[in-house]
């Protein structure tokens, strides 16, 4: 069963959202205003498609500001409706909203669509000219006057220009809207900081936004059959059981010779990304399909990184207790290199166990953490190598002395030896196991270097 309560959200700071029609430069000023690129940019319309919210601070504030996709005027298939949906629900609650328009292009259809949704929101709207810096800038600017908001902003977002300006104009919105200066107090930096970071990764189609969804209790990720549907690492930040999450939904991983250049070779370099930043990866399964290479191959991406690991199956509720237990069989075998990773299986769909992977997170993340003391480690050593001894290399025998931890997150540990140049693979495993056995260490790759004592 679910633990409970459920996760509830970080409480947020004002929010200031960006719309527009496609390939005004939304995401362009995104990454501008942040200052790192996280949106996937592209020439293609429609590249973003999930709202993507990031931190980020002007003078006397500390604002979230969200990235959304393109608004098209007419009927719309179903992303594009999807699209929609997420930035409507973005605007509703910013409490500014930057409206983004293209400097150099007449205005289109598009842009008074967008308009039209923005009117009863008039007062919280800034005006945003990008590509100011073109030569045709003067032929186009006062256009977009007919759009009926006050005097634009002009910025170049790529060639960083106006950007002072827009961010005093977004600051005098705030106080002229009555939302007063914000700025975190150092224990909330340090809350923030503590955030265990969870990366949702798999194959394309593997629930990870039906997973993200159902964790926090909203429509906040797009869900479609089409793979490729997820194009940007999308940060979404919850609280469960007095513990702070960051939970990153991830764009699907096919295999290498599969992989597109442009969006989705962008998109898989933010996946990559995700996993160096997260503490924790999930791997989803499908339990109604087997086990393949390119899972393994999005595993590996995780213990490079040198993450926690959680496999989740999900769709379980679809098969029979048999079939999951032949399922746990088969993952076991393929994935021998990881007894330690922890099996949940789940439905994402149905918010079944669920919020199991949260609490197997929390016991990762005191694994990962976890401090063995000099002396305690060593009498594991001595134990240790009295039930088991090295085996011989011809005239040699290797001989463990002491060690000691080296650190944590995840744990690393020194043994110093006589002849380490003797030990075998499967000695230094033997020791791995049997760390695991005496101290636990579930859900976390270690670290085990043997190093020859100087003074022996």
């Amino acid at each position: 069963m679910d633990s409970e309560p459920s996760p509830t959200k970080r409480k947020e700071n004002a929010t200031i959202a960006i719309v527009g029609r496609p390939n005004v430069g939304k995401s362009t000023l995104f990454n501008r205003l942040i200052g790192k690129r996280l949106a996937v940019i592209a020439k293609e319309a429609g590249t973003t498609r999930d709202r993507i919210q990031q931190p980020f601070s002007i003078e006397g504030y500390d604002l979230e500001l969200v990235d959304t996709g393109g608004l098209q005027s007419g009927s719309k298939k179903d992303i594009e409706a999807d699209v929609e949906k997420q930035a409507k629900i973005a605007i509703e609650k910013a409490d500014v909203v930057l409206f983004v328009t293209d400097s150099i292009q007449d205005l289109t259809s598009d842009d008074f669509a967008v308009a039209s949704i923005l009117r009863r929101k008039k007062e919280h709207v800034i005006l945003v000219a990008n590509k100011c810096d073109h030569p045709n800038i003067e032929e186009n600017i006062y256009n977009v006057y007919e759009l009926g908001f006050s005097e634009p902003v002009q910025v170049s977002a790529i060639h960083k220009i106006g950007l002072d300006t827009l961010e005093g104009a977004i600051r005098d919105k705030l106080k002229e809207l009555g939302i007063k200066s914000k700025k975190k107090s150092k224990k909330k930096i340090e809350d923030k900081e503590e955030s265990l970071k969870i990366s949702i990764l798999g194959r394309p189609n593997a629930g990870k936004s039906s997973l993200v969804n159902s964790l926090l209790g909203e429509e906040r990720v797009i869900v479609s059959d089409i793979p490729g549907t997820t194009r940007d690492a999308t940060d979404i930040e919850i609280t469960y059981k007095d513990s702070h999450f960051t939970i990153i939904d991830t764009a699907g991983i096919r295999k290498r010779g599969k992989i597109e250049r442009g969006i989705e070779k962008f998109s898989i370099l933010r996946c990559k990304d995700a996993i160096h930043r997260s503490d924790i990866s999930v791997i989803l399964l499908d339990a109604t399909e087997p086990i393949t290479s390119q899972d393994l191959h999005i595993i590996e991406f995780a213990l490079k990184e040198r993450n926690g690991i959680i496999l989740a199956i999900n769709k379980f509720d679809l098969i029979d207790g048999d079939a999951r237990e032949k399922i746990l069989r088969k993952l076991r075998y393929k994935c021998d290199f990881l007894p330690w990773a922890p099996v949940v299986f789940i439905s994402a769909k149905n918010k079944k166990n669920i919020y199991n992977l949260l609490d197997e997170a929390v016991k990762i993340k005191e694994s990962r953490l976890k401090e063995i003391p000099t002396p305690k480690f060593n009498a594991f050593l001595e134990k240790t190598t009295m039930k088991h001894l090295p085996a011989s290399t011809g005239r040699f025998r290797a001989k463990v002395l002491y060690g000691n931890q080296a650190g944590i997150n995840p744990p690393r540990f020194i043994v110093f030896t006589k002849k380490a140049s003797s030990l075998h693979f499967s000695y230094k495993r033997y020791v791995e196991n049997e760390l695991r056995k005496e101290f636990g260490f579930e859900g976390t790759p270690i670290s085990i270097t043997f190093r020859e004592n100087s003074s022996s």
